[in-house]
This record gives structure tokens, C-alpha cells and sequence, in this order.
């Protein structure tokens, strides 16, 4: 099974964006997964033309975090962004949860951020866009722990598989792609060095081949989206990255 690349537009300065997906094709990159609001971006038939004539997938859409309220306007905004992948023949939606900390999270609050996930994926099943919670540290689920009481609460989200917030809470990537492998439908890759952010390959802060072999191992053959994290400029990054990915056997 063959895996599909794609770059994270997550440290781009948004007028760069087309000079910046034409290095991507130049350097082989498959796709890139949006994260720029959709004021900025304009209509899905602008993005679908300007992505087709440069020759690059958009691989997954990211929304902003899920709030703890159906009357929060960030509840309304994922569905918008749901719909506008839809509109671009995009399947994956991915968004992290609210932005606070509720510490000790009660059952009854990870089974009402769950409902509001599980809402979002019931929006996005019949326009086929699969949504996908993204772990991350400093946000409502922030530990081990909490993701182990959080994943069966997911009925219907799936799981944006990001290695780098299960190792920054001690949890063994492999380990946790072993034990949730069957609601994997999207999958992050993050570096730091020295509590820092770097691009893949700078730290490097998990062994990385290990990690993908064990995402191939339970059945993933899609998008795995590499987020930049240094501060080198685009193209240093988009030609570093792929060269590390390369020396350990992918790309």
C-alpha cells in the first residue's frame, strides 16, 4: 500500500500561495491541506482551477477548533468549511477541539465534546466529507489519559493520526496508532528539537520510519500531511523535508 504526501500551508504567508504549490509539484509533492480562511481563498471553483492547473491535490481542509457551544460561531464555521471541501471533492475535514483547559476533565465534558464531533460527522457524511479530531496538547483533552477516555466517545468522527501531540504526552506513537488504527483516516507529521518547533527530520522527536510502517501495518493508504515547523523559508523546507523523508525509505 502506498501512501499519498501531501504539505501543510500552515506556516505560509498567504500571498505565496500559488509560487508555493507549483514548488511543491516541482519538488514531487502529491498535495498540501489547506488551513487559510475562506474570505482569502474564495470560491471552491477558484481553488479547484488555480490546484488543477498547477497539478496539486488538496488533500484535507482544516476547520477551526470545535468550541464547547452550538451557538459559538467557530460550531457554524466547521460546518461552512465542511461544506466548502465538499464543493472542492475534498473528503477530509480535519479540526482540534476547544482551545481551554478543564482540568480534571469530567466524563459528562469529553462526552459533550464528543457529541459536538460526532455532530460535525454526521454534517459531513452526506456531502462525503469524513471529519477528523485532531489531538493536541494545551487544549480541552491534554493527556494520555484523557485521549484513552476520549477515542471510544468518537462514534462517528474519525482521527487525524498526529504522532507528535501522542509523544509530547508520553504516549508511544506506535503504540497509539496499534490501538486506534481502525478510526485513522488522516495522518500529521510534526518535529521539534530542543522544545522548539523544526521540520521533519530536524530532532527528530519520535523514530519516524517506525511510525509510518505501523500506520501501513493497520491498513492506511492515504494523505499523510508533513507540517513544517522551523523557521527556513518555503522552499528549503519543501526540498529539506522531502529529502529526510526519502533517506528513511519514503517519498
Amino acid at each position: 500500500m502506498a501512501l499519498k504526501w501531501a504539505y501543510s500551508s500552515l506556516k505560509w504567508p498567504l500571498e505565496d500561495l500559488e509560487r508555493n504549490l507549483a514548488l511543491l509539484v516541482e519538488h514531487g509533492w502529491e498535495g498540501w491541506e489547506t488551513r487559510e480562511s475562506l474570505d482569502w481563498l474564495g470560491t471552491p471553483k477558484r481553488l479547484r482551477k488555480m490546484c488543477e492547473s498547477i497539478g496539486i491535490q488538496i488533500a484535507a481542509v482544516s476547520g477551526p477548533n470545535v468550541p464547547m457551544s452550538r451557538v459559538d460561531q467557530a460550531f457554524e464555521i466547521n460546518k461552512r468549511r465542511i461544506e466548502y471541501a465538499s464543493d472542492l471533492g475534498v473528503s477530509l475535514l480535519m479540526t482540534k477541539g476547544p482551545g481551554i483547559k478543564d482540568h480534571p476533565t469530567s466524563d459528562e465534558g469529553l462526552q459533550h465534546v464528543a457529541d459536538m464531533y460526532n455532530e460535525l460527522a454526521r454534517h459531513g457524511e452526506p456531502l462525503g466529507v469524513t471529519v477528523n479530531y485532531h489531538p493536541h496538547i494545551n487544549h480541552f483533552v491534554d493527556s494520555k489519559e484523557e485521549w484513552i477516555r476520549f477515542m471510544p466517545l468518537l462514534d462517528e468522527c474519525r482521527l487525524c493520526m498526529d504522532m507528535s501531540h501522542a509523544v509530547r504526552w508520553g504516549y508511544d506513537p506506535v503504540e497509539a496508532t496499534q490501538a486506534y488504527g481502525d478510526r485513522i483516516s488522516l495522518v500529521h507529521l510534526h518535529d521539534e528539537k530542543e522544545g522548539e518547533g523544526a521540520d521533519i527530520g530536524e530532532g527528530p522527536m519520535c523514530d519516524y520510519a517506525a511510525f509510518l510502517k505501523a500506520v501501513q501495518a493497520v491498513g492506511y493508504d492515504d494523505w499523510v500531511v508533513v507540517c513544517p515547523g522551523g523557521q527556513h523559508p518555503a522552499e528549503k523546507s519543501i526540498s529539506s523535508i522531502r529529502k529526510y523523508l526519502g533517506s528513511i525509505g519514503y517519498l
